[in-house]
């Protein structure tokens, strides 16, 4: 099992950055495929970007790709995503999740972090 949490949230003006981070317990971190997903008002929840235990990236949205960059330092037991240009559509809930590979469902769920982009 694995255990998360989500950190790094709050309220930024539209074209400026965020970094939130995920720190992970347990010492089988590296062995997870960790996913960003991110939840906003009256929408549901959509997976943002994906790497892999062996640093393989996927965006899974198109309007973040070139804007966010997702990583992950195994050593630090930390996922994190690192959002530029940011815009008012970016604004959510942002969940980090952790799914043990070759499992096709994220397990186990960080408890979000708010991110309020003001225009």
């Amino acid at each position: 099992h694995v255990q998360l949490q989500a950190f790094g949230g709050g309220l930024v003006q539209a074209g400026g950055s965020l970094r939130l981070s995920c720190a992970a317990s347990g010492r089988t971190f590296s062995s997870y495929d960790m996913g960003w997903f991110r939840q906003a008002p009256g929408k549901e929840r959509e997976r943002v970007a994906t790497i892999s235990p062996s640093g393989a990236i996927t965006y899974n949205v198109e309007s973040v790709k070139g804007r966010f960059t997702i990583s992950r330092d195994n050593a630090k037991n930390t996922v994190y995503l690192q959002m530029n240009s940011l815009k008012p559509e970016d604004t959510a809930v942002y969940y980090c999740a952790a799914r043990v590979m070759g499992v096709s469902i994220y397990e186990y769920w960080g408890q979000g972090t708010l991110v309020t982009v003001s225009s």
